[in-house]
């Protein structure tokens, strides 16, 4: 059995409640001197005392604890993200509780009541389209709430994002800029805001060239079966566009997918013949295309605003002060690589 606030107490000959206090970071506040706060900081830790955080939010109404909902934990994106979260959220004395919710609603719905019963201080999450009777509930009760990478623009509510529209032209631009003229846009999930800014992008550099958007050079990959899918597009594009000189793909883990499928129809897309472009980067490229152009993200800024952002809200909340949210859009790093 663990060490309970009792036995340092008895260690001390203090009351339960002094130590508690100090444990809890209201020793000053208490009026406890600092004398003693220190033999029981050094007594707790001799005793490698273990706070029960449960019964500390309980008692304060904070677990030091945030939640963390990604659409997929293996997707080197998020992967790298979450470990920037958790780093910021450690500076400032928080833990992290991480759930995937496999882009599914029912099962993000149940993330979000799951990290409420565990009393978690606030929620960051990249949420699904359909999923705001749940979200909207939250934000109801004025729960701690911060959308990355997608968000609602009709919810008041944190959130940070890249400037999707802006990158996603600046990679299309380049490729015309380059020679290219008939650029096919691989994308998924049109219902998300993110990936209809991605598609404005690339339509307004076509248009800017004056080059009219081709129905044949538009590939829409389902997320469901990605590997399927998209051998299927891209079968139906060089069939019906044969001619196609370049692609612009809104997520790497398309990008990955048509980089296999190129290597298995014994396609040479480095041959110089094509222009690549994609929204973020896989280490992959650096070895399979070596002159695919991206729009590396900001993985480290996201994180860092994120968390900020999320305990500036817990402690408006906290002291039942006014919170007024706050729109982070983050300009992404353009690596142009076939320069």
């Amino acid at each position: 059995m663990g060490v309970s606030l009792k036995d340092i107490a008895e260690q001390l000959h203090l009351s339960k409640t002094t130590v508690s206090w100090v444990l809890s970071g209201q020793g000053n506040k208490k009026g406890i001197s600092a004398e003693t706060q220190h033999r029981v900081f050094r007594c707790a830790e001799e005793m490698a005392y273990e706070p029960n955080l449960l019964a500390r939010s309980l008692n304060t109404g904070i677990s030091k604890t945030i939640g963390l909902i990604l659409p997929s934990i293996s997707d080197c994106f998020y992967a790298h993200l979450a470990q920037r979260i958790e780093t910021e959220a450690e500076k400032a004395g928080y833990s992290l509780m991480i759930a995937g919710s496999n882009a599914e609603i029912e099962r993000e719905s149940t993330m979000l009541r799951l990290f409420c019963s565990k009393k978690v201080d606030g929620i960051i999450i990249a949420p699904t389209k359909i999923s705001q009777r749940e979200i909207l509930r939250m934000l109801g009760l004025d729960y701690p709430l911060l959308f990355f990478d997608r968000y609602f623009p009709e919810m008041e509510a944190n959130h940070v994002i890249i400037d999707n529209k802006e990158s996603s032209y600046r990679l299309v631009y380049h490729l015309i800029e380059k020679g290219f003229r008939k650029i096919a846009i691989l994308t998924t999930d049109p219902h998300l805001l993110t990936m209809n800014l991605r598609y404005e992008g690339y339509a307004d550099a076509l248009a800017d060239a004056e080059i009219r958007i081709d129905p044949a050079l538009y590939g829409e990959v389902p997320s469901a079966d990605y590997r399927t899918n998209i051998d299927r597009t891209l079968d139906r594009i060089f069939e019906t566009a044969p001619d196609v000189e370049g692609f612009f793909f809104t997520t790497h883990i398309l990008a990955v997918e048509a980089l296999r499928y190129f290597h298995d129809r014994g396609i040479d897309i480095n041959s110089g013949k094509y222009g690549l472009a994609c929204m973020h980067e896989d280490s992959l490229f650096r070895i399979l295309a070596p002159k695919m152009n991206i729009a590396r993200f900001p993985i480290e800024e996201i994180g860092r605003h994120a968390v900020r952002m999320l305990l500036e809200q817990i402690e408006c909340k906290s002291r039942n002060a006014t919170f007024v949210p706050e729109s982070k859009v983050l300009s992404c790093e353009i690596d142009f690589r076939d320069s």
